[in-house]
């Protein structure tokens, strides 16, 4: 279970700094995206990387 949580927390941690980064235009790919420089989506980023980060610490806490 541990490894779960954090194989989990890692993707979803990954996966929201890369929408973050869209979403403030910090990362410009791919090209075709709908995320790039909407904010809408660093803040939906952003959540998901503190939904990772809390997974993360779960699994190393039990």
């Amino acid at each position: 279970m541990k490894t779960l949580l954090l194989i989990v927390g890692l993707v979803a941690l990954l996966a929201g700094l890369l929408w973050a980064g869209q979403g403030m235009g910090w990362i410009m790919w791919p090209e075709s995206s709908f995320m790039l420089a909407d904010r809408k989506w660093a803040w939906i980023g952003g959540g998901t990387a503190l939904v990772g980060l809390l997974l993360i610490a779960a699994s190393r806490r039990r």
